[in-house]
């Protein structure tokens, strides 16, 4: 955590630093059901590859379900420059494995993704050895896994990890803006809305949400913050320039 952390400041996409930036040169891995690349509110994704439960590579990372596509737009409406990665865990339902997801954070290391989403989380702690070895070394890598910390109201991996970016649902947050917060064991996490891209004409109510689009928002901010201090290569130093960044919420600005 880092040594200074606001907790209840804001960073929105008005800050002077990031009103200017738009995510280039970042690259992001979208860790989920795929991604329709022509989808227009994805406009293309640079590449992608998919795993089955038992770790099998398979090359089709087209999504199915609409799951990935609205998490892929929900960080490109905020950072519409980024390089997208579509990397398939989800197939026939919204379910994978915990060797799968460590296959999916590997590929997008190897490939010098700067951020990977996984809006997704377990709350079984038999997983956490093996996930946490695959995200200390995306973040000795220099890429920064971003990942829901609860599930239901309890701890979740691998966004509970030291080495990842954890990430809360709130509600009562703008969908352009994150909230500083705790997660369940006390460290930095940060708190986003759950409602993904409006679609026009589509209640948003009836739309997908939840913590994964929580998550999706956060992957967003952080892909502009990423371009505006790209020195920032770890988990650790990225949370930091968000607490450098980050204004109470009472006030009018920086």
């Amino acid at each position: 955590m880092p040594p200074h952390w606001p907790e209840g400041a804001r960073l929105g996409l008005d800050h002077p630093v990031l009103a200017g930036v738009v995510g280039a040169g970042v690259r992001v891995a979208v860790v989920d059901s795929g991604v329709h690349g022509d989808h227009p509110h994805v406009g293309g994704i640079q590449g992608g590859v998919g795993f089955m439960a038992d770790g099998r590579v398979v090359p089709d990372h087209v999504d199915q379900l609409g799951h990935g596509t609205a998490v892929a737009a929900a960080v490109r409406e905020k950072a519409p420059a980024v390089e997208v990665y579509a990397v398939r865990v989800f197939h026939d339902e919204l379910s994978t494995s915990a060797r799968a997801l460590v296959k999916a954070i590997d590929w997008a290391t190897e490939r010098g993704t700067r951020l990977i989403n996984l809006s997704l989380g377990t709350p079984n702690p038999a997983h956490e050895a093996e996930l946490a070895a695959a995200v200390a070394r995306a973040d000795a890598a220099g890429s920064i896994v971003v990942s829901a910390a609860e599930q239901d109201g309890r701890p979740a991996w691998p966004g509970i990890l030291d080495d990842s970016v954890g990430v809360l649902l709130d509600w009562s947050v703008d969908r352009d803006a994150l909230r500083l917060t705790r997660d369940h064991r006390g460290g930095a996490a940060l708190a986003a809305s759950g409602y993904p891209r409006p679609i026009p004409g589509i209640p948003p109510k009836k739309n997908l949400a939840g913590i994964s689009f929580s998550v999706a928002n956060v992957t967003g901010v952080l892909a502009r913050v990423l371009e505006a201090e790209p020195r920032a290569r770890r988990a650790a130093g990225l949370l930091e320039v968000v607490s450098a960044y980050a204004w109470p919420v009472s006030a009018d600005g920086p």
